[in-house]
């Protein structure tokens, strides 16, 4: 019961994070677009552009944890947990295409026409708006990534991490924040300068670090849609725990893979004694399964290969048993 609670916990933090990213990118879009409208920036079209390609983006990533809880059916026998990867995945592509490209086709073209920006004073009251309230998502962003982290480097969490929205939450809005100082730094220079140019230039800028952003988003979504290992913790303990019941003789090999957050799949190949009979192995195998998913409660289900002590390999494929 407590495990459930706990993975409970971690779905409304994750939709938490979500929802908080949705309400401030929403009113900031709006915002950005009036702006970009009455001023003629492509600095600040290309932030409007990318405001609402973040809006997207998490409402995306709510159908994802949405459709991840469907229960198992014929066509799917292991669940639809995989779901929350493939349109995390699709985040990172929209990204890219819907902000990153038009951004960068906006300010080549405000480089190459450059018109001067009109009520710039405009642009800076919502950019400082934007600012605040970025700034306030990507606290509830990194508090919950935070959580999780421990002592572990920035990097090293996202690469470990099977939880994806929290950390693209993070990273986008980690993104917004510097694309705001860009948008107010090339607008700025545009004014102090007189030269429109530099308007453009933060357009493309901008574009560059969704690009960047979209380029690794997609590299780690990539790895879990693929299909990651559980963490070297976790079979550690699978291993201790299977070397502690007496009727096996060795462990050889335990084999792991996240579905999902907290949806984990664990094939064992165990080597067992030869005086133990069948019945004995079967009672094994029970208490192994159960003790492996009451120390670990992301594991569904346990596959298990036995072969008597001894045995090759390849005749042990035919006993494969499953609990």
């Amino acid at each position: 019961m407590g495990a459930a609670s706990g993975a409970e916990e971690e779905d409304r933090e994750s939709g938490k994070v979500v929802f908080a990213a949705i309400a401030a990118n929403l009113a900031i879009t709006v915002t950005k677009f009036i702006a970009a409208l009455l001023t003629g920036s492509a600095s600040m079209l290309s932030e409007a552009v990318h405001s609402l390609v973040d809006t997207g983006n998490e409402a995306l990533m709510l159908v994802g944890l949405k459709r991840s809880k469907k229960p198992p059916d014929e066509r799917h026998p292991f669940g639809y947990a995989r779901e929350l990867y493939f349109w995390t995945f699709v985040v990172a592509l929209v990204i890219f295409a819907g902000g990153a490209v038009v951004s960068l086709y906006e300010g080549v073209e405000k480089i190459l026409h450059p018109q001067p920006v009109e009520q710039a004073w405009i642009n800076f009251v919502v950019l400082g708006v934007a600012l605040v309230m970025e700034g306030i998502s990507w606290v509830v962003a990194l508090r919950a990534f935070n959580a999780d982290r421990g002592e572990a480097g920035v990097f090293e969490t996202v690469h470990a991490s099977k939880d994806p929205t929290v950390f693209i939450v993070l990273f986008e809005d980690s993104a917004a924040l510097v694309g705001l100082v860009i948008a107010a730094a090339c607008l700025s220079a545009d004014l102090l300068l007189d030269q429109p140019v530099y308007d453009g230039v933060g357009s493309v800028l901008i574009g560059l670090v969704l690009a960047a952003t979209a380029g690794f988003l997609a590299y780690e979504t990539k790895s879990l849609l693929i299909g990651e290992a559980a963490s070297p913790d976790l079979v550690r303990g699978v291993r201790a725990l299977v070397r502690e019941e007496h009727a096996v003789d060795h462990v050889n090999e335990v084999l792991t893979i996240h579905l999902g957050p907290k949806v984990v799949i664990v094939n064992l190949s165990v080597d067992v004694r030869d005086e133990v009979s069948a019945g004995q192995v079967e009672q094994a195998l029970a208490r192994i399964e159960r003790r492996v998913k009451e120390r670990f409660p992301e594991i569904r289900r346990v596959f298990t290969e036995v072969r008597a002590a001894g045995e090759p390999a390849n005749l042990a494929n035919s006993r494969a048993h499953t609990t």
